[in-house]
């Protein structure tokens, strides 16, 4: 990679300085700096991830949450889950978020896509952003015997075959695999034979994005060997905001002011700078730079350049909420590797030898189920009719957040993970499998904001209103259908092979109601994937986002936002995949204009 020195850097001309070196940030740098016709600059608040085993072996992922690879973020006191602050783990280092991930790679509805292009955002829809998930991957289909034995279902033609994120399914599986795809089936859950064509609901295999020729971590760093001398990295700068000049009663994005070990410098950028720091920071950085609403930037005393209402509003997240299960105490799983000294020291000395083993694998169990397999008819019409009076989304946005609830055999509004494993209940002579849960569509919106004493240092107020008022409401029904119908997949009959009862909750707490909904406010987190703080404003302009459809930052020139916080409406899918695709068609404009001035 291409890290420089702080003295090479701030003597550096830039043609364009993108700020954060995440999942989009390195991927639209590199592709901006592929040609070798402009100069490009990335900002880093982080230091470099790679060769590190907690992000390149697989078996280890999670374990450099909490880490410096981690921001380690926070929310504010959720009312409704009891005054809990809730973590919201991100990437900081080289690689982003994509360094730290649980390396699930995936796509979500055509649907989801499309919704992005009726709010007024052309070329965003499903068919137009196929070709830049292509652009991302490489993919290497499964050997002929583990895709039989594993029943491993694809549509070839859906895949990249030359980006720089290398993805595969696994050489080996968890026992449970086929167990839990027999579960589902049971209760009503297709197998979907081409999960990555479009529509992800019902069960399937998921690929990752783990390269299989060394079984490690493929992310977003692989995309720098894209990039010649041109390309300039510098890590540990901490951003305090986009440089701003008034040019004729409008402004114009020159430079960025960041800080290095303590001292301050100035870098400018003869032609653009691009926002990559992710749905957390971006907005952060927007207001820090004077680009918000005027009573966030009055209360932290910071001149209103461009009145932008939107800047760190419309955050949306999966949330989360997890089932155990006792199951067989002679199944192996990943506990065995945080209580058992011997076996894990046997499981590396595996890995190391031929790359096989526990450290090689992590969970594809995957299952998108839509709300007609799980919520009553009588439920989904009061649900209904409860979103038909909410408030506070613009009419379109509305229009469509209604018809998911109409659409309920086509898109998969709840997610169902399951893993042999759960560390936390661990019990001598006994073991457990872990039944995840995440909702797709959240109706609860929140925000994220600049402290009202702002600092580039300070984290930024992160307040995603988790179940608040009638938004929350609905999220919290459809989480209260969902785990009735988790305990339903878990003990279906075709489970007694591994399950021996459930744990967590215990089953006498399906008896009532409102001892359930108390369970998931105490058990909720979310599933990291956090958009929307910097939305494409569609036909609604500065009044519905942040960015237009070619995600240039409405206000000013020389300015674009491009990662996870450009969505509008949230997805059916763990985001990674999207973000990459994000970068590449966000990197294929700024190259078009560039090729136009």
């Amino acid at each position: 990679m291409q890290v420089v020195s702080i003295d090479d850097f701030i003597h550096q001309s830039f043609d364009f300085l993108v700020i954060g070196g995440g999942t989009a940030g390195l991927a639209v740098a590199s592709r901006l700096a592929q040609d070798g016709n402009f100069t490009v600059g990335v900002l880093e608040a982080g230091g470099t991830a790679n060769g590190r085993d907690d992000v390149e072996i697989p078996g280890y992922l999670a374990r450099s949450l909490g880490t410096e690879l981690d921001w380690k973020f926070k929310t504010t006191p959720q009312a409704r889950l009891g005054g809990r602050t809730v973590n919201w783990p991100r990437g900081k280092a080289l690689g982003g978020s994509s360094a730290i991930n649980f390396m699930t790679w995936m796509r979500g509805a055509r649907e989801d896509y499309d919704a992005w292009e009726a709010l007024g955002n052309p070329g965003w829809g499903w068919d137009k952003l196929l070709p830049y998930f292509k652009k991302s991957e490489t993919f290497h289909p499964p050997s002929d015997s583990v895709r039989d034995k594993e029943d491993l279902r694809y549509d070839l033609e859906a895949f990249g075959d030359s980006g720089p994120i290398h993805i595969s399914y696994a050489k080996e599986y968890q026992p449970s695999n086929q167990l839990y795809f027999k579960a589902l089936n049971s209760v009503g859950v297709p197998t979907n034979s081409a999960h990555f064509a479009g529509s992800n609901v019902g069960a399937w295999t998921n690929v990752n994005n783990i390269d299989p020729r060394t079984m490690t971590r493929s992310f977003a760093t692989n995309y720098c060997a894209l990039a010649g001398s041109n390309l300039h990295i510098l890590t540990e700068a901490i951003v305090q905001d986009v440089v701003l000049d008034k040019i004729d009663n409008a402004y114009r994005a020159s430079g960025v002011r960041f800080i290095y070990k303590g001292q301050e410098h100035v870098v400018s950028a003869s032609r653009e700078v691009i926002l990559s720091a992710g749905s957390i920071k971006s907005p952060q950085i927007l207001e820090l730079s004077g680009i918000g609403n005027p009573e966030v930037l009055a209360r932290a005393g910071i001149e209103v350049k461009v009145d932008s209402p939107m800047v760190g509003e419309n955050l949306q997240e999966h949330k989360a909420i997890h089932m155990v299960v006792e199951i067989d105490p002679e199944l192996e799983n990943r506990d065995d590797l945080f209580f058992d000294a011997d076996r894990a020291a046997a499981a590396r000395a595996q890995y190391d030898r031929d790359q096989t083993g526990p450290l090689a694998r992590i969970s594809s169990s995957y299952s998108f189920v839509p709300l007609a397999t799980f919520v009553p008819q009588d439920t989904l019409e009061r649900l209904y009719s409860q979103a038909k009076d909410l408030t506070g989304f613009s009419s379109e946005k509305k229009a469509l957040m209604e018809q998911r609830l109409r659409d309920i055999d086509k898109i998969g509004q709840m997610e169902f993970i399951f893993a042999l494993g759960a560390a936390p209940l661990a019990e001598t002579g006994k073991k457990f499998g872990t039944l995840f849960q995440i909702l797709q569509y959240p109706f609860s919106v929140g925000s994220i904001h600049i402290q009202p004493t702002p600092s580039e240092k300070d984290d930024p107020v992160i307040d995603p209103r988790h179940y608040d008022g009638p938004h929350g409401e609905i999220d919290l029904d459809i989480m209260l259908e969902s785990t009735r119908f988790g305990r339903n997949i878990l003990l279906a009959p075709s489970f007694n092979k591994i399950v021996r009862k459930l744990a967590y909750p215990p089953a006498s707490l399906f008896t009532d109601d409102e001892d359930v909904k108390t369970w998931i406010l105490d058990s909720t987190a979310v599933a990291y994937h956090p958009i929307g703080t910097c939305a494409m404003g569609g036909r609604a302009g500065i009044e519905g986002g942040v960015v237009d459809e070619r995600l240039k930052v409405y206000g000013v020139k020389g300015l674009r936002v491009v990662d996870a916080s450009i969505m509008p409406l949230h997805i059916s899918a763990h985001i990674q995949a999207t973000v990459y695709a994000i970068a590449e068609k966000g990197a294929s404009m700024i190259l078009e204009d560039a090729a136009r001035y």
